[in-house]
Formats: structure tokens, C-alpha cells, sequence
């Protein structure tokens, strides 16, 4: 049986690697002003892309378009992307750049803006790998940079040009803001948002909030029954004739995994540790030439993995995943005849499939684990190969 699920686990390797990001559905605004709907590969990348890849439909072959073919490309609940040609401070960020020069070093660069409020006041945001800008608009006017430079004074040290909280004092203005509330804004996203949506609810006009995140569940208690095949090799380094090879041996194991859902990366990564009893009995005859000799072992344990999951989604209600765990296996009144068997490690490898959020299959590998660690001559090797099955409780 081991064999077959590392077959299993080879083959659902493959299947990881070539399985692609999910692809959504959105559209996008060609150069000739035509809608094209489709489905758009959300790669969430940190910077703002210059080219997208998407298909016409979920069977069509995969195509590029860039920023000198489109206008505007979105994926619905997700992002959207204005083309616009906009004038962008390109002082660097990084300390040992950092100009003498208060003024803003604006330059014109046609990008592709991502729209995080659109409304009576509109606010964009553009990265690259030296910089982070923000941008308004205001009743559809030009879009403007909302100017933050850090730079070094006369007497060398870091000072800010803050001028953007003055843009917004004099842009956006309402009376349920008051200049304290522009004073007290960072250039940092998730401020300016507020700020964003305080003027534009203030204006009673509608508006779309892109960076709106819907509550999603971050913590999953799973329980996650199986059955392990499991192999035990001892060996006694004074002895040849105390070397031991069980059998295969079928048994099951009963664990409740406890998975924190990160809040980074769409969610597509997790931590998670799982409890999990586990037991292995079996016995073997020895014959030599001086003796024979019969081998017990009862092996009991609570195993302890601790790791990492990385979930690949394949649609709406299907996801892959990889994990791998440090194992913590706490021993419990076990023995292989009179030799204690105590407590040990090993690392844990595992890849399955999770549906509707609510059931999974996962198979998974454990090698290499020395569970008579207490004696100086003995060694073993105890190894499993599992088929696990998960329901998510809550």
C-alpha cells in the first residue's frame, strides 16, 4: 500500500506543478473602445502589472494583452486598472537615495493605475519596485499624484514633504471633514481609503470601494480520520542477528487540526497544527543459527505536526494544497519487548484536495523517524504513508 500512495503522491506533484492560478471572470477596454468580457488571471502581483494574461473562455487557448492595447481590464470583486498618462514623482524611497531636494521630481510615464474608490472622488495607487504613489481625481478632473516625498534637510536628516494632506484640504472638501482629519492622514493605503469614502459619503454619492475585502473565515477546526501504512526496521549495531524488518502494517489514526487561514496573498496561505493519535502492533520471528527469536512491538503516540499549507485553487469551489510539518510524536507507554520506545521527530509531507470549503483528501508522507532514541546501540526507522480525510467542522 505505501507504495501505491507515493505513487499517488508523485502523481498529485505533477498535477500541482502544472496547475495554473485561477482564472476569473472580468473584462477589458481595448484601444478601439470595445468591451471584450472574459476570464483574467489573477496573479495579485505587488506591482502594477504592465500585461495581463486571459482567456476568451474556460477552454480557450491563454492570451496576453498589454498596456499599449488596453484601456481599462478588471476582474469582477476583485481589481481594476485604469491606462493613464500621469505625472509620477520618481524620487526613490530607499535611505541611502534619498535627495536634498524638497520638491517632487515629477516625470510623465503612461501606466496602468489600480482604482481603489471610484466615485464624486476617485483615488488610485501605482508601485514599482522603487516607489509607492497615490493618486485622485476629483468630478472625473485630471488625475493628480498626491504629492509624499521623504528627503534630507541641511543638517542631513529625514524630513517628509506632506503637501498631500494640503491637496486634500483644498480638494476635498465637506462638512463632516475637518482639517484635523487631513492633518491626521499617513500617505499609507488604508487611510487615505477612509478618508476617500468619509468625503464621498459626506457628498451622498455613490461610489465603489475596490479594496473592500468581504469577511472571510481566517480559522478552520478540522477533524481528519485515516489510515496509515506504516513499515518499523530496528537494528542493533552490536549485533547483526537483532537487526528486525516488519512488515507493512495497516492501522488508522485520528486527528483534529486546528488551520489558521494567513490574511496575505489571497488567502492561499496557511498555518496549521494537528493533534493526532496514531498507533502501530505488530510482531516478527527472527531465526539464526544460534536462536530464534520473537520482536513485539506496541507503539502508541500522540503525533504533533506543525507546518505550513499553500492552497492552489483550481475554481470557485475546488482547491489544491501542499504542506509540509515538523512532527513533535509523543510516545505513550510503548515498547518493542523490553526496549522503551520514547519520544522522537520527523518532518511530515502532504498533498491534497479540498472541496466546497468543507471536505478534503490529503495524502501523506512521513520517513525517517528513530523511535529508540534512549539507547546508544539501537537505531530504527519508523515510516508512514497516509490517506487522510478531512471534514471541517466549523
Amino acid at each position: 500500500m505505501k507504495g501505491q500512495i507515493l505513487l499517488l503522491l508523485l502523481t498529485f506533484s505533477s498535477i500541482i506543478c502544472y496547475s495554473q492560478i485561477n482564472y476569473e471572470t472580468g473584462y477589458f477596454i481595448n484601444n478601439s473602445n470595445q468591451k471584450v468580457d472574459c476570464l483574467i488571471r489573477n496573479v495579485n502581483l505587488k506591482i502594477n502589472p504592465t500585461e495581463f494574461e486571459f482567456k476568451l473562455t474556460e477552454d480557450a487557448e491563454i492570451q496576453k494583452a498589454s498596456i499599449q492595447t488596453v484601456q481599462e481590464f478588471h476582474i469582477y470583486g476583485k481589481f481594476k486598472y485604469i491606462r493613464k498618462n500621469v505625472m509620477i514623482d520618481q524620487s526613490e524611497k530607499s535611505i541611502d537615495k534619498l535627495s536634498r531636494e524638497r520638491k517632487a521630481l515629477l516625470e510623465e510615464q503612461e501606466v496602468f493605475l489600480r482604482v481603489l474608490i471610484e466615485g464624486k472622488a476617485s483615488l488610485y495607487s501605482f508601485e514599482n519596485s522603487k516607489f509607492k504613489r497615490f493618486f485622485y481625481s476629483l468630478d472625473d478632473s485630471k488625475i493628480e499624484q498626491l504629492i509624499f516625498k521623504e528627503y534630507l534637510n541641511d543638517d542631513r536628516k529625514i524630513s517628509q514633504n506632506n503637501m498631500f494632506k494640503q491637496q486634500l484640504l483644498d480638494d476635498l472638501k465637506c462638512s463632516t471633514i475637518k482639517k484635523q482629519d487631513a492633518e491626521n492622514v499617513n500617505y499609507r493605503k488604508n487611510e487615505l481609503i477612509t478618508f476617500f469614502v468619509k468625503y464621498n459619503e459626506c457628498n451622498n454619492t455613490e461610489f465603489t470601494n475596490f479594496e473592500e475585502k468581504q469577511k472571510r473565515d481566517l480559522f478552520n477546526l478540522n477533524f481528519r480520520p485515516g489510515i496509515n501504512s506504516a513499515t518499523l526496521s530496528i537494528e542493533n549495531n552490536s549485533s547483526s542477528s537483532n537487526a528486525v524488518d516488519f512488515n507493512d502494517k495497516i492501522g488508522f489514526r485520528f486527528g483534529i487540526e486546528v488551520e489558521f487561514i494567513l490574511p496575505i496573498y489571497n488567502n492561499k496561505w496557511a498555518f496549521t497544527i494537528e493533534p493526532t493519535y496514531q498507533y502501530f502492533k505488530t510482531k516478527e520471528t527472527i531465526t539464526s543459527s544460534i536462536a530464534t527469536r520473537n520482536f513485539e512491538v506496541d507503539y502508541k503516540s500522540l503525533e504533533v505536526p506543525i507546518g505550513i499549507r499553500h492552497y492552489i485553487f483550481l475554481n470557485k469551489n475546488s482547491k489544491l494544497f501542499i504542506n509540509g510539518a515538523f512532527v513533535f510524536d509523543l510516545s505513550s507507554n510503548s515498547s518493542i519487548n523490553e526496549l522503551i520506545i520514547g519520544n522522537s521527530s520527523n518532518f511530515a509531507f502532504g498533498l491534497g484536495l479540498k472541496q466546497n470549503d468543507k471536505y478534503s483528501i490529503e495524502l501523506r508522507y512521513q520517513p525517517n523517524r528513530n523511535i529508540l532514541t534512549d539507547y546508544v546501540f539501537w537505531s530504527s526507522n519508523y515510516t508512514t504513508a497516509s490517506v487522510i480525510f478531512g471534514y471541517t467542522l466549523f
